[in-house]
């Protein structure tokens, strides 16, 4: 594989303009695709579909072939609002000057546009009213409404009328006409660019050089956000999709373009022309590269398996973004390094003649911090060891108290006036907001209805249960059943769970379905995937590390070290999106259980980042090991070659990951803010402290594998010695480091 890159690198070198041609009449073959799409009105709403193979789902697809025409309860033929009001303390919503307060805000409500109807809560009729009297709920009704910006006009009138309230009693404005919808990008994602070219300049040591990788990656990701964009327009897409794709395309892309540009400067200083540098660097750096991202996109096309769509969009686009980094890392940067020269090293370097040997005897002081790190790790291995691990351990520990939800019921947001609404509603009148509906199926349902309902207002967590309504054919029957809490609530999944393994009545199977069913479900199916997901990850990445490095224990360390940085992203989350740690500092709704797609997505993710880090540090340290040196010194001096680089990458990542983490969408800032935790956890503590100092501990132990597997498993020479044998050009320099020298470094 080496030879075929190098050959890439120095053909895109040598024929600049074909390839910055090719690139930019794919980048335009995109936009005309895109703007095809939008002119014929694009795909409509994406479809956040749910799995088909839960009971519930199954349960309902049963009850609308029972049922012909009757609604499913997971949607509604018509849009509406709700108005709740709440009597002043000590009041009852009946007093003579509320109930004319609440008759003035429903008059001003039946004016606004859009409403076909208004309720009118206190009608002696039709009530709906709480039990002591304090609240009042009123329903506003909209008919036909399809296009986007009509539902924010319509919505909006209805929230202004909320926020003008009335002096006398209290108004919530509950529900949304609008589906979520990716917020505008904010100040946060632009800081984030700007403080990952400030590291590219604190590790380029010259601006030619770190504008050269941004800029690479940035129309890595402009080609991958158009890709996906265009594929939008023709088949309905989620707002999330791009978010992921748009964040780890741009996360990946600058990392990989670090990693080959950083290698073609070290060619450089050891003699090589420029050319014979871009093919070498594209040739080694650019096999870890190809290697590192395969294994982040079949993580990330890895989430198919769990079956929700949602989740599959976001894992492919992502995938897609990934995949065009690693080929734009390949093919458009060899042209800027061709292009630049000599120029990407620091100037005292730089005015060198091409083909000179510089000496790497001055590092910067930051290097030469990190080349005591690696020597102080090697030389205390236990202790080194035992505090990473105590420290990844304590970060962690919030995921004891993990909890999750498919959807939050009443909005994302605890201090919005839409989950007020629906707290209140839910405290006085219980879960009338998320009703179980009740399949009952067996021979002659009809005659035991009675019984059924009983039995049902008899478990716990039931406040309400609706006489049943029985199927055409007489074998089914629905029931309503209302909960005492919300569907988040474990006293309602265990209800769930209640009602289906109710067996009293001879003959007779429930089922349960409806909204709240199905994301009950979709949850606990989620969790069950979750752990399926990581055992998959895992078994991944011992096959793949073992091939990459040929050793049997190695994979086993850096496994297990991903597992701990996955725990202490998890841990992170916790303690800031549920426990609410951070509430002054991120913009992010807080306080409500994690979203259940968020930690597969973070497996997925930081598996793939994972093993970037894993591949260019050991790949370092396995090529000084290759070149003779004992396994302490190829620690060290792998470490201070790739050290300043992986700390480059991961504090690159971590900035452009908070730029994200700073959204006010709850989904956008708690995938990225986990991302954040991950990856300082990844590198700081797992690649630069535990595994240079169990690789020191183990020895020649590390290296070992068996001569049978050794001989049956490919090899993937990441050190590029292919290139040395095929390439007579690139013989021992006159004045190379020597080992002493290496380390020193």
């Amino acid at each position: 594989m080496s030879i075929l890159l190098s050959r890439i690198g120095r053909f895109s070198a040598r024929h600049r303009l074909i390839v910055v041609g090719a690139w930019l009449l794919i980048f335009a073959a995109l936009i005309a695709t895109l703007a095809v799409g939008t002119s014929t009105g694009g795909p409509g709403e994406s479809v956040q579909g749910t799995s088909t193979s839960t009971e519930s789902a199954q349960a309902l697809q049963r009850m609308e072939d029972e049922f012909p025409g009757m609604s499913s309860g997971t949607d509604a033929s018509s849009d509406s609002l709700q108005l709740v009001f709440e009597a002043p303390d000590g009041g009852a919503v009946s007093d003579t000057a509320t109930a004319a307060a609440i008759a003035d805000v429903l008059a001003d409500a039946a004016e606004l546009p859009g409403v076909e109807t208004v309720s009118n809560p206190l009608d002696p009729a039709t009530p709906y009213v709480s039990a002591d009297g304090s609240v009042a709920v009123a329903t506003l009704t909209y008919t036909g409404l399809t296009d986007t910006d009509q539902k924010e006009g319509y919505y909006n009138a209805a929230l202004a009328l909320q926020e003008n309230g009335s002096p006398t009693v209290d108004v919530e404005l509950g529900g949304n006409l609008l589906d979520i919808q990716a917020p505008e990008q904010g100040i946060g994602e632009a800081v984030g660019v700007l403080a990952a070219l400030l590291v590219l300049i604190l590790t380029f040591g010259s601006l030619l050089a770190a504008g050269a990788n941004l800029l690479v990656a940035a129309f890595g990701v402009g080609v991958g956000v158009l890709g996906v964009l265009a594929y939008g327009a023709f088949f309905p897409l989620g707002d999330n999709a791009l978010i992921l794709a748009a964040m780890l395309g741009l996360a990946v892309g600058i990392d990989y373009s670090l990693f080959i540009l950083s290698r073609f400067r070290s060619e450089l200083r050891e003699g090589r022309t420029v050319e014979d540098s871009v093919a070498r660097a594209v040739g080694t750096a650019g096999t870890a590269v190809v290697f590192a991202g395969l294994t982040v996109i079949i993580a990330l096309v890895g989430l198919v398996v769990v079956n929700i769509q949602v989740i599959t969009e976001m894992g492919i686009a992502a995938a897609v973004a990934v995949a065009i980094s690693v080929f734009i890392a390949l093919t458009l940067l060899p042209v800027l390094m061709r292009t630049l020269g000599r120029r990407v090293l620091p100037k005292r370097e730089r005015r060198l003649p091409e083909g000179t040997v510089t000496a790497v005897a001055a590092p910067l002081a930051r290097r030469s911090f990190l080349a005591a790190w690696g020597r102080t790790v090697v030389k205390h291995p236990v202790i080194s060891a035992v505090a990473a691990v105590v420290l990844l351990v304590l970060i962690a520990l919030p995921t004891l108290s993990m909890k999750t939800a498919f959807n939050v019921p009443g909005g994302a947001d605890p201090e919005s006036t839409e989950r007020t609404a629906y707290s209140l509603v839910l405290d006085e009148f219980g879960g009338v907001q998320s009703p179980l509906i009740v399949l009952a199926e067996g021979t002659n349902i009809a005659a035991q209805t009675a019984a059924i309902e009983n039995e049902l207002t008899a478990l716990d967590g039931v406040q309400l249960v609706t006489p049943a309504q029985v199927s055409p054919a007489g074998d089914a029957a629905i029931i309503t059943v209302i909960p005492t809490n919300g569907p988040i609530d474990d006293l309602t999944k265990d209800l769930v769970s209640s009602i289906r393994n109710d067996t009293s009545i001879s003959g007779v199977s429930l089922s349960v379905t409806g909204e709240a069913a199905i994301y009950i479900d979709e949850d606990i199916q989620l969790n069950q995937a979750l752990i399926k997901y990581i055992i998959v990850i895992a078994v991944l990445s011992l096959l793949l590390l073992t091939v990459m490095f040929r050793s049997l224990l190695i994979p086993v360390i850096a496994t297990l070290g991903y597992l701990l940085s996955l725990l202490a992203s998890f841990g992170g989350s916790v303690a800031v999106f549920q426990w609410g740690w951070l509430d002054g500092i991120i913009a992010a709704p807080q306080g409500d259980p994690m979203l259940s797609l968020l930690p597969i997505l973070l497996v997925g993710v930081l598996f793939g980042l994972a093993m970037d880090y894993q591949v260019f540090l050991v790949s370092r340290i396995q090529e000084m090991h290759s070149k003779g040196m004992t396994p302490k010194d190829a620690v060290v001096a792998g470490f201070a070659k790739s050290a300043p680089v992986l700390v480059a990458a991961g504090s690159i990542m971590a900035v452009v990951f908070a730029g994200f983490a700073s959204s006010t969408m709850a989904v956008a800032a708690s995938i990225a803010f986990g991302l954040v935790v991950g990856v300082l956890a990844d590198v700081f503590l797992v690649r630069l402290v535990l595994m240079p100092a169990l690789l020191s501990l183990f020895g020649k132990a590390a290296w070992w594998m068996p001569g049978w597997l050794g001989r049956i498993i490919p090899n993937i020479d990441i050190e590029g010695h292919a290139l040395d044998a095929c390439d007579t050009a690139n013989a021992p320099l006159a004045g190379k480091t020597t080992a002493r020298e290496l380390v020193d470094a």
